[in-house]
């Protein structure tokens, strides 16, 4: 736009065109003709004047704005004595950019309020008692209060026995999410329950909200290809108005004629509409916990015609999880988890974890583990309510107990088996493996409706754990053991046939990331990294957010292309209508003023898209029976 980045400048502007063009009128009601053309020429002037050198520092910069079209019009109205057209299309000119910088406020505000929600301040436990400490003074390993209603200030994992947490101005999620005891939380969650200790994971400078925070600055700070459309066609409007305006003032020999074209063709529609449109898209994705870094991507992924998915952390969950149990000698499934669980609070290996936090999940309370002995990487020995129970690899717990144990659970690829001894009796097994996020058969389907034609596997992982994992999702083709410059090079491969979509969340995707058109981050859990190079983040660990984040961008896209096509439409057709002159200048320059404000509430309506591809969120589990703890057959 014409002004400098100032909003006080821009409402003092307005306010002179406003008052002009009021005192014109007054003068004029009360037949002082003369005055109210000085009333009128005063608005226009500093209007005028701060659009010249704005056209001025674009021709600097090589842009060729369609602001000249604007000062045409107030200039030619000027010199001809049409001071109250001129008066009046400074005022709507300044008005339509008041008009802008309201709509892409309005347009902001979702991503605004989570820069807003910043927390400044802690509650820390010290010896025994609570302090209140800025934020930038909490480490990693303290233990803070969050109250009732607090915004969580880091990352880390609940102390306290369970936290309800509320993610709806992260991810979108309309129900809060129940977390238990040594789960973790995301740094920007609003406490929805009672006030829980946290143990922190990493400084809040270093957390995922303030990283979030980060992205949505740049986001905010961008400015898309798509946003200067305007330009792009700024020369053929402008030759065309010339054109027409010319012809008018020729044929007719009437100036007035020419003025009133040029006022027809103030370019508010085009200037304002693009930009107000991406943002809306911009804002509205947020909503549904799809952060992406500026209108340029968002543009970008309403073209995506090819997909490229990480496995492990992506496609799969990234850690593992038990997808069978297997029980021996009358011990029952709760039973046996309750033991394994127990035992296994003791160690930090991920499997180890993982059975821990099913059996929290399953509601089961767990006691803590007396004698235990590990060792590392096979398993863990120790008492659990005065029982010798051991748990690990098959091969441990066999020397453990004495006796050869044999699963019957298939060994299939990407699959381990834990077992379980108590009182040196074999109790059961667990399969544990990195399974597919659920979903992922509808996430397909989606892809394809929305336009994806071609969707491959891209993972450094075994072929025959990438084969086993992917069978029955219909992919069209799995590319396993590759290197992080050999993702590099796959997606270097598909481009050459359209743009390509890049889904990760490892260190190892970074390269691959920035490689393609569309980079695409696990933000949640991902690496640092890889949502450093990617164009977009989703904020909550469900790919499914694509499906929402894919259909925002074609509808934003094509909700401004529908903007910027009606009003130049509009404006031509005003035009001739004044060549003809079924138009005087200052009929001209409302019919246009018209025009600005219906192809910006064109434009918001992106900020009402409802994606057809969102799912609800379900209400958290409640716990379950503590499972019987007697003797086992």
């Amino acid at each position: 736009m014409f002004y400098p980045n100032s909003d006080r400048l821009k409402s003092t502007l307005l306010l002179v065109a406003v008052l002009g063009l009021t005192l014109g009128l007054l003068f004029f009601a009360v037949d002082r003709s003369d005055a109210a053309k000085l009333a009128w020429q005063a608005g226009v002037v500093p209007v005028l004047a701060a659009l010249i050198i704005e056209i001025l520092r674009s021709l600097w910069r090589g842009e060729v704005g369609l602001d000249i079209v604007a000062a045409l019009s107030m200039s030619a109205a000027l010199l001809f004595g049409e001071t109250l057209a001129a008066s009046v299309v400074a005022v709507m000119y300044s008005g339509g950019t008041f008009l802008e910088n309201f709509a892409e406020r309005r347009a902001r505000r979702e991503m605004s309020a989570l820069l807003s929600r910043v927390p400044r301040t802690a509650t820390r436990h010290a010896n025994g008692t609570l302090e209140d400490v800025a934020l930038e003074n909490i480490e990693s390993g303290d233990l803070i209060l969050i109250h009732q209603g607090a915004v969580v200030p880091a990352d880390g994992d609940i102390e306290s026995q369970h936290a309800i947490l509320d993610k709806s101005a992260l991810t979108g999620e309309s129900m809060p999410v129940r977390l238990g005891h040594g789960e973790e939380a995301m740094s920007g969650s609003t406490n929805a329950g009672d006030a829980f200790d946290l143990r922190v994971r990493h400084r809040a400078a270093d957390s995922t909200y303030a990283g979030i925070v980060r992205l949505v600055e740049a986001a905010q700070a961008s400015k898309a290809p798509m946003a200067r459309l305007a330009d792009r066609y700024s020369m053929l409007f402008l030759g065309v108005t010339v054109a027409i305006s010319t012809a008018a003032w020729w044929l007719t020999g009437d100036p007035i004629r020419a003025v009133a074209v040029l006022v027809v063709a103030t370019p508010c529609p085009l200037i304002l509409a693009v930009p107000v449109a991406l943002v809306a898209g911009l804002s509205r994705a947020a909503h549904f916990g799809v952060l992406i870094k500026g209108a340029k991507p968002l543009e970008a992924l309403s073209t995506i015609s090819t997909l490229i998915l990480d496995k492990t952390g992506t496609l799969t969950d990234g850690r593992p999880q038990i997808v069978s149990i297997e029980t021996r000698n009358g011990m029952s499934e709760d039973q046996l988890l309750y033991f394994a669980a127990s035992l296994e609070q003791a160690s930090k290996h991920p499997m180890a974890q993982a059975i821990v936090t099913a059996a929290r999940r399953k509601g089961l309370v767990l006691p803590v583990p007396e004698t235990v002995a590990e060792r590392a990487g096979e398993g863990v020995a120790g008492t659990i309510s005065g029982r010798e129970v051991a748990v690990g690899g098959v091969a441990y717990v066999s020397a453990a107990v004495g006796v050869k144990a044999a699963a019957n659970a298939v060994m299939n690829a990407g699959t381990a088996v834990v077992a379980l001894a108590v009182d040196n009796r074999i109790a059961g097994y667990l399969t544990m493996a990195d399974a597919l996020r659920s979903g992922t058969d509808e996430l397909i389907a989606g892809l394809r409706r929305l336009g994806i034609n071609r969707i491959v596997l891209a993972t450094g992982d075994r072929r025959a754990v990438a084969e086993t994992v992917t069978e029955g999702l219909g992919l069209d083709a799995v590319r396993a053991d590759l290197t992080p410059d050999q993702k590099v090079l796959l997606v270097l491969t598909e481009r050459k046939t359209g743009p390509v979509m890049m889904v990760g969340d490892g260190v190892n995707d970074a390269p691959a990331l920035a490689a393609a058109d569309i980079g695409v981050a696990m933000g949640a859990r991902g690496a640092a990294a890889s949502a450093e190079a990617a164009d977009i983040v989703l904020l909550v660990d469900n790919l499914e957010r694509l499906l929402p984040g894919i259909e925002i961008a074609k509808r934003s896209r094509r909700i401004a292309l529908e903007s910027v096509f009606a009003g130049i439409g509009m404006s031509i057709v005003g035009m001739v209508a004044a060549a003809f002159g079924y138009l005087t200048p200052v009929q001209g320059a409302l019919l246009q003023e018209l025009i600005d404000v219906a192809v910006i509430l064109n434009a918001l309506r992106a900020l009402r898209i409802q994606p057809q591809t969102t799912q609800s969120q379900g209400a958290p589990k409640t716990s379950e029976e503590l499972p019987s703890t007697g003797e086992t057959g």
